[in-house]
């Protein structure tokens, strides 16, 4: 999943981005509004965690971009206020979820994974293909009953591979959907993480490789 976080406390924004990649999220972080309808702009978000009180641009007119765009992003607001005629103005402005501050970190990681699976064709909650069975929600992954340790990004790109239902997933899909934008597109990194991912997978190799397209399962 890749978010982008818009919030002008940048500790705060940092912190959220930090915990949000530590759940195998793809992250990008902006401090204003300007800056945050650039990259909407540019790239594909499943989630956007905006901030209403922005500088440069105000939170609601990237909530509206995004609406006028009719992509399937979906927008997390955030605001300091949390009377009810903030949160249904908000909501109206096309919003789809929105969480006073302060929230708890558990709280926002739940609703950024549910606005998730919204941008993409229904899933069972628990993936299963080949004998893998991957749940995101508990970030445990099991093969044949053994279960699987992988870090934050081998996670993100099974998920990603699993949610494809045997499509072909292309290394530049993978590298959009489970890193963010500061990673050189030209790197080894999505080689290097499949074959790492396929090790600890074990035998018989469930990931193929399509020669100059990408890989499925």
């Amino acid at each position: 999943m890749r978010v982008l976080v818009v919030e002008d406390e940048q500790l705060l924004a940092d912190a959220v981005a930090t915990g949000l990649r530590r759940e195998a999220m793809a992250v990008d972080v902006v401090y204003d509004g300007a800056a945050a309808l650039e990259r909407i702009g540019v790239n594909d978000y499943d989630v956007v965690v905006l901030d209403r009180d922005l500088p440069l641009v105000h939170g609601d007119d990237v909530c509206r971009r995004v609406v006028e765009l009719g992509v399937p992003t979906r927008v997390l607001m955030l605001t300091a206020s949390g009377d009810v005629s903030d949160r249904v103005e908000g909501l109206e402005l096309g919003a789809d979820d929105y969480l006073p501050k302060p929230f708890a970190f558990t709280e926002l990681t739940a609703r950024v994974r549910a606005l998730g699976r919204r941008t993409t064709v229904p899933l069972p909650p628990v993936l299963e293909r080949a004998g893998i069975k991957l749940d995101p929600n508990r970030r445990e992954v099991f093969r044949d009953g053994r279960e699987i340790q992988l870090a934050p990004k081998e996670f993100a790109v099974l998920e990603v591979l699993m949610r494809s239902e045997g499509a072909v997933v292309s290394a530049e899909q993978l590298l959009e959907k489970a890193w963010d934008e500061n990673t050189d597109p030209f790197t080894n990194v999505v080689r290097v993480t499949v074959m790492t991912l396929r090790r600890k997978l074990g035998e018989p190799p469930v990931i193929v490789t399509v020669p100059g397209s990408g890989y499925r399962i």
